[in-house]
């Protein structure tokens, strides 16, 4: 006889919090954020969409906001001691499509002013924006700064079949994202995710320091679900498919 499913599971669900405060299912992938943060500070992580990525960056930025409560119970909480409530800064690039070099203009736009009222603006282009408000938020809470970019690279692959836009949207990015080279005092950890890497943007180019995990073996299951996983988070599921 089949048995009735009573555990919540996050279908469509991208966001940490939410996941934890409403008691979904969450398979605990926090150990990666100790290797992560023990190991360096910037990173790249390619996967391809739907995989789980967006859900990875949205723990580290709750990680980072210092929100331990929602940790209790996961691998994270064993070995982190103190933490710390970091600025963080998180621009998801996922939220739009990309018709225009505008809306790229409009989107970096907004999510800057959001920053700019909690750190001030002194600065009028988008990159010399960027870099201030990493500059200013350090200095005033004594802290680094933690970027957090999910899909960095949706607006140059919506545009490859428009070279003209594409190449517009390429030299903005290049400028916006190589302030993290020239901000890295700044900077506690960086991560910024993709489905691919673009030599010519300067987050490749430029930032050589930046660590590309994509095809690690030690971070291979940092998205998705692995068989043990499945096995081990889903076994009711499973009987009930099979049943």
């Amino acid at each position: 006889m089949t048995t009735n499913i009573t555990r919540p599971l996050p279908i469509g669900i991208q966001d940490f919090e939410d996941i934890r405060e409403r008691g979904f299912r969450y398979v605990d992938k926090t150990d990666y954020i100790r290797l992560l943060v023990s190991s360096g500070k910037p990173y790249f992580l390619g996967r391809p969409r739907r995989f789980g990525k967006s859900l990875f960056l949205s723990t580290l930025k709750y990680y980072f906001l210092g929100r331990k409560e929602l940790f209790d119970g996961l691998a994270i909480s064993e070995w982190e001691k103190d933490w710390i409530d970091y600025p963080v800064f998180y621009l998801d690039l996922n939220v739009s499509h990309y018709p225009s070099l505008h809306v790229l203009e409009s989107i970096l736009n907004s999510w800057l002013t959001e920053l700019e009222k909690k750190w001030g603006k002194e600065e009028e282009t988008h990159s010399d924006r960027f870099r201030g408000l990493i500059k200013r938020a350090s200095e005033k809470t004594g802290k680094k700064v933690v970027v957090l970019v999910d899909e960095y690279d949706k607006p140059l692959t919506e545009t490859l079949n428009e070279p003209e836009l594409h190449d517009k949207i390429r030299r903005m990015l290049k400028g916006f994202y190589g302030v993290l080279k020239s901000a890295d005092q700044y900077l506690r950890f960086v991560m910024l995710t993709g489905v691919t890497k673009f030599s010519q943007v300067s987050v490749f180019s430029d930032l050589n320091q930046l660590r590309d995990i994509s095809m690690t073996d030690e971070f291979s299951g940092i998205c998705g679900i692995t068989e043990t996983e499945l096995s081990d988070n889903f076994q009711r599921e499973i009987q009930t498919l099979a049943d």
